[in-house]
């Protein structure tokens, strides 16, 4: 692992005067794949927001590269650092090439085009999700798991150093699902991009990321690598329910007891 790309300083993040995280220190290392654990409302979501610079944290600050959103140039910012919401909604029926080459716009200028070298990365990163063939198809025509895999071609277009997922795999069949995470896996060990995205499954967060985060929705947090912090006994407390582990060889996956 190399240095920090993102780092959390006494970060607190609150929404409706409710308090969904306190104190956090974290640090994300180019490479590194961090899992964001929690039950619906825990502010998994808008905890992710923060990280990317979307809304104020309450108290504490992040830094990407060690620098400080406020004083860091957004285009800059857009090279470094990529973000998939939750949801998507395109307000224009472009075509899919056309919306793959979104991703390119920090590394373009104002008022360039594209060159054929962002062709290339855009046609790579959709092929690479499975769309290949659909590039003049518009996305109004796309089913949901298609419209999800778009989202994530065009992010992977922008190659930026830092992901940040916020449910990456909505929308995906399981073919899919594991699709996604070996593609960013691939990301993290070719081009030592560090992820951090919200899963549900926490049998995936300790296959798929090296550490894990587990947020309790009242302030309270765990983090740590993924073998020590996603356990049986830490998520049961996390999702107030019973869990208990099955192991198929070096695999650990978590079924209600």
């Amino acid at each position: 692992m190399s240095a920090d790309l993102l780092e959390a300083r006494g970060l607190a993040v609150a929404i409706g005067g409710r308090t969904l995280c306190r104190a956090l220190d974290l640090r994300v290392r180019c490479g590194e794949r961090l899992a964001i654990l929690g039950r619906n409302g825990a502010g998994k979501s808008t905890l992710l927001a923060t990280l990317a610079g979307l809304r104020d944290p309450a108290a504490g600050e992040v830094l990407l590269d060690r620098q400080s959103y406020a004083v860091s140039n957004p285009r800059q910012t857009a090279r470094r650092r990529g973000w998939l919401p939750q949801a998507s909604y395109d307000a224009f029926a472009s075509t899919v090439l056309e919306t793959a080459l979104v991703g390119r716009h920090p590394h373009i200028g104002r008022w360039d085009w594209e060159g054929e070298h962002d062709f290339v990365i855009a046609r790579a990163a959709l092929a690479s999700t499975s769309l290949a063939g659909l590039e003049q198809r518009t996305v109004y025509s796309l089913s949901g798991g298609e419209r999800q895999r778009l989202a994530l071609a065009t992010l992977l277009t922008q190659q930026p150093a830092l992901y940040l997922l916020d449910e990456p795999l909505a929308h995906l069949d399981l073919n899919y699902q594991i699709a996604t995470l070996e593609l960013f896996a691939a990301e993290a060990r070719d081009r030592n991009a560090a992820c951090v995205m919200v899963l549900h499954d926490p049998g995936l967060a300790a296959r798929y990321c090296d550490s894990a985060l587990l947020l309790f929705g009242d302030g309270e947090w765990l983090a740590g690598p993924s073998a020590e912090v996603v356990t049986t006994e830490n998520l049961s407390r996390l999702y107030a329910h019973p869990l208990r582990e099955l192991r198929d060889g070096e695999h650990r996956w978590f079924v209600p007891a």
